[in-house]
């Protein structure tokens, strides 16, 4: 084949790469619009732990209810707030000051002990993306971030947070956790309570597991501390 040739090929394969790329956006639009009407009834990251829990048991399934935005407590509503993304309210998607302080913390430690992804990136990764921590993945993050943010408003990427995000092992949202951590409806979940689950984001299948861990109460009391002051939508 001449070098034309070879030419001609590369570039068709990089057309046909765009392509499919454009038809992902577009798909990956239409569902976060149809999101403003629609309750999302899984998501990417649900379906892998379901999978993970039926290599080990065919029958399992995860824990998982839609409860609508007022039906979740106010007291969880802040205290995740408060422990994951202080300034919700107020940025567009990233909170540009905050990945700064995480990776200054990052470096001092010298391995990865913050992440600096506020709720919106979460809620991304979450519905849509794998595990992997590849830089291709942190680009479709930021993009399906991008659209989240300028298709939804702010109380809807939170209700839908809220009831995507795993609280333990096979346990999703905040009705499920609600039921399996207190045997209680989300809406009456007290300010500890709230406070002990959103400790617990950020490690759920272990803290479910070690729910008297030291780590978790002083951070639970941080966070009902912080609880007063934070917006939500």
């Amino acid at each position: 084949m001449t070098k034309t040739g070879i030419l001609g090929w590369i570039g068709r394969g990089l057309a046909a790469l765009l392509i499919l790329v454009l038809l992902w956006n577009i798909w990956m639009f239409l569902h976060i619009l149809a999101w403003r009407w629609i309750n999302p009834s899984d998501s990417a990251f649900m379906q892998t732990q379901l999978e993970r829990l039926q290599l080990e048991n065919p029958a399992a399934q995860l824990e998982f209810e839609w409860v609508d935005y007022p039906q979740i407590s106010p007291h969880l509503k802040r205290a995740v707030v408060a422990a994951e993304d202080a300034k919700f309210l107020d940025h567009e998607g990233f909170d540009w000051e905050g990945l700064q302080t995480a990776w200054e913390k990052n470096i001092k430690k010298g391995r990865i002990v913050a992440g600096g992804s506020t709720i919106t990136q979460q809620l991304a990764k979450n519905l849509f993306l794998s595990g992997s921590r590849n830089p291709l993945r942190k680009v479709e993050e930021a993009v399906l971030t991008v659209m989240i943010e300028a298709l939804l408003d702010k109380r809807r990427i939170f209700e839908i947070y809220l009831n995507v995000i795993e609280w333990g092992d096979g346990v999703f949202g905040a009705q499920a956790a609600a039921q399996h951590y207190y045997r209680i409806d989300a809406k009456k979940l007290s300010a500890s309570q709230s406070a002990k689950l959103a400790s617990m984001v950020t490690n759920p299948r272990y803290f479910d597991q070690n729910r008297k861990d030291r780590r978790l109460l002083r951070k639970a009391a941080i966070i009902q501390r912080r609880m007063p002051y934070a917006e939500i939508p």
